[in-house]
């Protein structure tokens, strides 16, 4: 699996019209992050979550978080075994390459924070025992629009956990009738073939943790990062872990673009859907109609981008 437009055109089979939203998604799986997809129902989350575990051939499971769902439905329990006198460990769902968490913020705090060791660390531990999960793992979790019915806010640490948060939106009805035709010759998902493996993937993410990165590029970066946290519009900036973030997912932009080195360019293209989710804005930002896209826009237009050869 060398190629990122044979992944993209097999995505496009169930996914119309959006394409920038898959070229984002497939750049944060190759970076190793956690997406967030936030919209309203019935755009299509779900069928990007499905269409990229048949893609990149990854073990899927899905949970459809109420405020009923427990941790141990997430992470797993131990279970009394009578033949061998033991607890034994019954896996929960996230144990699985891709884990969708469908409209996560309609669960409890507690049910959330179960992710949370996993999406940073990598492992679950359940009393006291610690399980590592699969390799490759992705989380790609949806949440509706705050102020939906049944909806909170997700924390400001979980948020930041989250290398892209991604908006579907509505289709384009030129889009929306190609989707129609398709649903009428069945499902589009059908037609989406697996055209990877685990190791396709885990060779592309290490090619993606090998691409170089000028120091001038990393630099522009922290740049980028202390403007966001000085802001006048701004109560919480870009934290170190967004930085990290914006520096893989410009290698995996270059990867996709056939470049072994990042350039200003791939900052550019990734950082807004990197830093946004992460801003938290004044009251005063707020109530005279800024968002934090507007400050990201600010931010690329006022910082000065290294010449890089």
């Amino acid at each position: 699996m060398n190629d990122p437009k044979s992944i993209l055109d097999e995505l496009k089979k169930a996914v119309v019209g959006k394409d920038n939203v898959l070229i984002m998604a497939l750049l944060a799986i190759l970076a190793r992050g956690h997406i967030l997809l936030e919209d309203i129902p019935g755009v299509g989350k779900t069928t990007l979550a499905l269409a990229f575990s048949k893609a990149l051939g990854l073990q899927y499971n899905r949970v459809q978080f109420t405020p009923d769902v427990l941790p141990s439905d997430i992470v797993g329990f131990s279970l009394y075994d009578k033949q061998s006198g033991k607890m034994v460990y019954q896996p929960g769902a996230i144990l699985c390459n891709l884990f969708l968490a469908d409209e996560l913020n309609r669960a409890t705090s507690r049910t959330q924070s179960a992710l949370l060791e996993a999406m940073e660390e990598g492992n679950v531990t359940v009393d006291g025992v610690t399980h590592p999960v699969p390799d490759p793992f992705v989380v790609i979790a949806t949440q509706n629009p705050v102020g939906a019915s049944g909806t909170q806010l997700l924390p400001d640490s979980q948020l930041d956990r989250f290398m892209v948060r991604l908006s579907m939106g509505y289709p384009k009805p030129s889009d929306e009738l190609e989707l129609l035709t398709r649903k009428q010759k069945g499902n589009p998902l059908d037609h989406v073939r697996c055209i990877a493996d685990q190791n396709g993937l885990a060779e592309i993410r290490n090619t993606v943790d090998h691409t170089y990165v000028n120091p001038k590029i990393l630099e522009y970066i922290i740049r980028l990062g202390n403007a966001s946290r000085t802001h006048a519009s701004v109560l919480q900036g870009a934290s170190p872990r967004a930085s990290l973030a914006v520096a893989s997912m410009a290698k995996a932009a270059a990867w996709v673009q056939g470049r072994d080195y990042v350039i200003p360019g791939d900052v550019k293209l990734i950082y807004p859907s990197t830093v946004t989710h992460r801003l938290i804005l004044t009251a005063d930002a707020k109530a005279s109609g800024k968002t934090a896209e507007s400050v990201v826009t600010e931010l690329l237009k006022n910082t000065p981008a290294p010449s890089v050869k």
